[in-house]
């Protein structure tokens, strides 16, 4: 559909606010945020980031099974890399083809060396993310596991 056709598309339609986050990935967000500031790290935290946006591949097919995937929550350094993904594993996470979806976006993003962290409710978010940030900014960037 080109341009103009779009905007005759969404000219015409109704468009309602769709929340973000659900609350508890809302919670983990400001745990995050939190974490962030009580490491002093330089870094910034974003929700919902497209797996495309923040990584690339060489091969065609390998970017396509993750251009359309996304994190739940991205942690990126001042410079604006990607540092840490962080995913969290609600009741019923595990529904249909879940885990194989976590699987592929777990492996692109080890395979760039950004680390995945998984918080499930229960987790002391603050707690959890605290040592976990602590872990990956004393690690500095990771590195693809031989």
């Amino acid at each position: 559909m080109d341009p103009t056709e779009q905007l005759r598309v969404v000219m015409a339609a109704d468009f309602k606010r769709r929340r973000l986050m659900s609350p508890d990935e809302a919670r983990v967000f400001k745990a995050a945020e939190a974490a962030v500031r009580s490491l002093d790290l330089k870094w910034r935290v974003m929700a919902q980031v497209s797996l495309g946006e923040v990584l690339s591949a060489a091969d065609q097919r390998a970017y396509a099974a993750i251009n359309s995937k996304r994190v739940d929550i991205l942690l990126i350094s001042a410079s604006g890399d990607p540092v840490a993904a962080i995913e969290f594993q609600g009741s019923g996470h595990y529904l249909g083809s879940a885990a194989a979806r976590d699987a592929v976006k777990k492996e692109a993003l080890r395979r760039a060396g950004v680390a995945y962290i998984e918080v499930t409710p229960a987790h002391d978010f603050t707690d959890h993310l605290a040592k976990e940030l602590a872990r990956v900014s004393r690690d500095g960037r990771l590195s693809v596991a031989a």
